[in-house]
C-alpha cells in the first residue's frame, strides 16, 4: 500500500461497517422482491437509516425513496444510487440465508448495492459537519426491466437535478476488490420484441391441411441471425437473441399461431434502428412467402449507458488513492448487458463502476455470473464499495470534476 492508502479513513470505516452491511445484505437476500414495489426491502433500508440526519423523499409510482444528506455548508449535489429489486429465479445455492421466496432471488447483487449504500449513508452522515453540499442516496426498485429509475425521475425525486451521479455494480466475474470502468458507452441499450406468426391450425398428422406457423417461426429465428450479420456493421454491433417460442400446448396439434420473444442489444441508435427494421422485414417477408402473416411488436427498453469522462476519471482517481493503481481496470470495450441507471446518466453526468466480488479461492473467469441462479459473491468486497462511495462523494463535493494534481506529481 502507498502512504495515501494508509492515510485514508474510508478504508477503515468501510471495514468497520462490513458486519452491519453483511447482516443487512443477508436479511434482504432472504426475502427478495420483484418489480417496482419492494415494501419489505424498502422497510429494511429505512430501518437501517433510522436516526441519521436524513430527509426522506418518496414518490407515488414505486416504493423507492431518496435519502437526502445536507452538509453543514451549501455546495454541489451528488447522487449515489443502489437498486433494490431481485430476479424471477429459483435460487439453487445452499446458503444459510438462501431465498425464502419461491421464484425470486437476488441474482444480480442488488442486495449488496443496498447494503453498501446504507453503509455509505452512515459513514457520510457521521461526517456531515465536514461536508459542503448535498448527497442524495437513491434507493431504487424496478431495475430488472421495470424502468424504476425513470419512474422515480418522473415522480420528481431527482429535482432539482444533482450535479453528478455515481453507482456501483457488483460482479462475480471480476477479482474481489478490483474496480472496473470506462468512459463513454459502458452498457448497451435493450429492447424486446414479440413476433406473432399467424397460420392455420390443424392435426399434427395432416400438416398439408394446415398452414404450420411453427416451421415459419423457426425460419424467422435463423433468418434474424443472418440479417444481423449481413445488415449491421461489425464495428457497430447488435445482438438479437430469441429466447421464447410458444405454440401448441400438446404434441398432436398444429396451433394457428406461434409467438417468438426475445431481446435486442446495441451501442448506437443507428444499429438499433437497423435491427428493429430488419426484424420487421424478415418476419413479414418470410411469413408472406408461406402465405401466412406476422405481426411484430417492439418494446423500447433501457437507453445506452454512457459514462462521463470526468466522472470516470474521478472514480479511477479515488480507487487508486484508496487501494493502489492495481485496484483499477479500464475496460477496453462495453458489455451487451443493460442498466436502467442509463436514464439517470442520460440527464446527469456520472458513471457506473463495476466492483469485483468473485468468491474467495475461485477462478473468477469461471464463476457463475449475475443472473445465474447459482451466483454467489465474496461479501467482503462491500467494505471497499462503501469506502469508494464515500471517497467519491467527499471528493466531488470538495472539488467537483476538477481534481487537484497529486502531490507526487507536482
Amino acid at each position: 500500500m502507498t502512504a495515501a492508502v494508509r492515510q485514508s479513513p474510508w478504508i477503515e470505516i468501510g471495514e468497520a461497517l462490513l458486519p452491519e452491511m453483511t447482516a443487512l445484505r443477508r436479511d434482504i437476500h432472504r426475502e427478495p422482491e420483484l418489480g417496482l414495489h419492494t415494501p419489505l426491502t424498502t422497510a429494511k433500508a429505512k430501518r437501517a437509516l433510522a436516526g441519521l440526519p436524513l430527509e426522506i423523499l418518496e414518490g407515488s409510482s414505486t416504493t423507492g425513496f431518496v435519502a437526502v444528506l445536507r452538509g453543514a455548508q451549501p455546495g454541489r449535489t451528488l447522487l449515489l444510487r443502489g437498486d433494490m429489486d431481485a430476479l424471477p429465479l429459483q435460487e439453487d445455492v445452499d446458503l444459510p440465508f438462501k431465498s425464502e421466496i419461491a421464484g425470486a432471488m437476488h441474482a444480480c447483487g442488488h442486495d449488496t448495492h443496498v447494503a453498501m449504500l446504507v453503509g455509505a449513508a452512515k459513514a457520510l452522515s457521521a461526517r456531515r459537519q465536514e461536508l459542503a453540499g448535498t448527497i442524495l442516496f437513491m434507493f431504487q426498485p424496478g431495475e430488472e426491466g421495470w424502468h424504476g429509475a425513470r419512474f422515480m425521475m418522473d415522480d420528481g425525486l431527482l429535482q432539482p437535478k444533482p450535479d453528478a451521479a455515481f453507482a456501483l455494480h457488483i460482479s462475480p466475474n471480476v477479482q474481489t476488490g478490483r474496480f472496473a470502468g470506462k468512459s463513454g458507452a459502458l452498457l448497451a441499450s435493450a429492447d424486446s420484441f414479440l413476433i406473432t406468426v399467424h397460420g392455420k391450425g390443424g392435426h399434427a398428422a395432416q400438416p398439408h391441411d394446415a398452414l404450420d406457423p411453427m416451421t415459419i417461426a423457426c425460419e424467422i429465428v435463423c433468418a434474424i441471425q443472418a440479417m444481423v450479420t449481413r445488415r449491421v456493421p461489425v464495428f457497430d454491433p447488435v445482438v438479437v437473441t430469441v429466447t421464447q417460442i410458444e405454440g401448441s400446448k400438446t404434441n398432436n396439434v398444429i396451433s394457428d399461431q406461434v409467438q417468438l420473444g426475445g431481446t435486442m442489444r446495441s451501442f448506437s441508435q443507428g444499429s438499433r434502428d437497423l435491427a428493429q427494421d430488419g426484424i420487421r422485414r424478415v418476419a413479414a417477408g418470410l411469413a408472406a412467402a408461406h402465405g401466412a402473416t406476422a405481426e411484430v411488436e417492439i418494446t423500447t427498453g433501457f437507453p445506452l449507458t454512457i459514462c462521463d469522462d470526468r466522472a470516470v476519471d474521478l472514480a479511477r482517481e479515488q480507487v487508486t488513492r484508496l487501494f493502489g493503481v492495481d485496484a483499477w481496470q479500464t475496460l477496453m470495450s462495453p458489455a451487451m448487458g443493460s442498466e436502467d441507471f442509463a436514464y439517470v446518466l442520460k440527464e446527469i453526468p456520472g458513471a457506473m463502476v463495476i466492483l469485483g466480488a468473485a468468491p474467495s479461492g475461485s477462478d473468477w473467469h469461471q464463476c457463475c455470473p449475475v443472473h445465474s441462479n447459482r451466483m454467489v459473491i465474496d461479501e467482503s468486497a462491500m467494505a471497499k464499495g462503501a469506502a469508494l462511495h464515500c471517497a467519491v462523494a467527499e471528493a466531488f463535493l470538495r472539488d467537483g470534476f476538477s481534481l487537484p494534481v497529486p502531490a507526487d506529481q507536482i
